[in-house]
């Protein structure tokens, strides 16, 4: 063996499935988490501690527009009141946010001379509230920021508080936000500064999510911890992390879907959905948000549910590049893989993932939820432009991508 590579012995699922036994360590890996996190039925009370304690007396508010009349929303500013917190609300923002919304709320947030924000709501209004902060401490527009670790500056303290199990953006390096004039979504990641500081797991926050928004953001949750385990950048860290995840996931998102007053389903996709979130922006994504983020933003189609079109088509492509990684999440997903060949229980899967989509209601194809064949190819182009070749599995051509969307067509 090779001085510079260690072998770590690897586990089976079963007697039967001969994996290789070991796994071969090449480069060295990390993992970092700088949030803590609060989670379960009341876990919003800690708000008045982490406010007190840290000395916030102006607050910026971002929330979701629906929330706005919920007991929860009343619960968390009934709690800042007893605090002596003056707070300040924005609550105009979109799905898939824009640049031009979090200028507006970077506005409101100045003028009240906030200290510390709150987000309360989904993936959108968590991103929103970070990039506030971001362009808050370190100046210009969320535009300067596109890319990998652009800003220097922390940004003011910030409690996410998700109201969806779905995006993760609590405690991801990450926040998306629209360029409307160039019609493309702009990441921009800091694995140590862009978490939040502080996340909120409350289950209580989930009663009154539409089931469809259930769904897709689950949905989007899922494939988090999917690409993130098969990721090439994926450790032994993120694997153990991920493996939860999806277990999680996959074996509470009918029951919640069906019935968001289910606490002990919500709060297991809560965590489901959080777990992936630390470690996606570590990893990095694949094929599915690749294709998307492009699908997304050209049909203005949720993030949630383009990833959920998109979902099945990849995960047979993907395959290949690595059946005993596949095998594993068969049995992640409850699905029975005992004494099958390490490629047929690989297939199972993909059939678990079909089903999952089949259950929970997601459209078949594409077209059926509105896209065009006529931008496939411009789609993909721009999936080879954006490459996630340095992530996803399989080495993935323009031909590839090509084919990809047409299958999902």
């Amino acid at each position: 063996m090779d001085d510079h590579r260690i072998r770590l012995l690897r586990y089976r699922l079963s007697p039967s499935i001969q994996f290789d036994d070991f796994m071969t360590i090449t480069d060295i890996s990390t993992f970092f988490c700088p949030t803590r996190i609060y989670m379960g039925v009341g876990a919003h009370e800690r708000i008045a501690t982490i406010v007190r304690d840290r000395g916030c007396t102006r607050v910026f508010i971002a929330v979701d527009a629906a929330l706005l009349a919920s007991d929860f929303y009343h619960r968390v500013t009934a709690l800042l009141k007893r605090e002596g917190v003056a707070t300040v609300t924005f609550s105009d923002i979109e799905p898939d946010p824009s640049a031009h919304t979090v200028a507006r709320a970077l506005d409101v947030c100045r003028a009240h001379d906030a200290t510390a924000i709150i987000a309360i709501g989904g993936g959108s209004t968590i991103d929103v509230a970070k990039a506030v902060g971001i362009v808050l401490t370190n100046g210009g527009r969320i535009h300067d920021y596109e890319g990998i670790e652009k800003f220097s500056i922390a940004p003011p303290l910030l409690i996410a508080i998700p109201t969806t199990a779905g995006t993760g953006s609590e405690v991801s390096g990450s926040c998306v936000i629209t360029d409307t004039e160039k019609n493309l979504k702009m990441s921009i990641r800091h694995a140590a500064l862009n978490p939040a500081a502080f996340a909120i797991l409350d289950p209580l926050a989930l009663r009154t999510v539409p089931a469809h928004v259930a769904a897709h953001s689950g949905i989007d949750a899922f494939v988090h911890a999917f690409e993130s385990y098969l990721s090439s950048q994926s450790n032994l860290i993120t694997d153990a992390i991920n493996i939860q995840a999806i277990e999680l996931l996959a074996g509470n998102i009918r029951q919640f879907v069906a019935d968001r007053e289910n606490m002990e389903a919500a709060a297991n996709m809560l965590c489901g959905s959080a777990l992936a979130g630390i470690t996606f922006g570590q990893t990095g994504l694949g094929n599915v948000h690749c294709m998307a983020r492009f699908v997304g933003a050209e049909f203005h189609l949720s993030h949630g549910l383009s990833n959920a079109l998109c979902l099945p088509t990849v995960s047979r492509f993907n395959l290949l590049a690595n059946p005993a990684k596949y095998a594993k999440l068969a049995a992640a997903m409850g699905r029975p893989i005992q004494g099958l060949p390490v490629l047929d229980a690989a297939r199972v899967a993909v059939e678990a993932i079909e089903a999952l989509c089949a259950d929970l209601g997601i459209p078949r194809r594409l077209r059926d939820a509105g896209v065009t064949e006529d931008k496939l190819d411009g789609m993909a182009e721009l999936c080879v432009q954006a490459n996630y070749n340095r992530w996803n599995p399989r080495k993935t051509t323009l031909a590839d991508f090509r084919n990809l969307f047409q299958e999902a067509f």
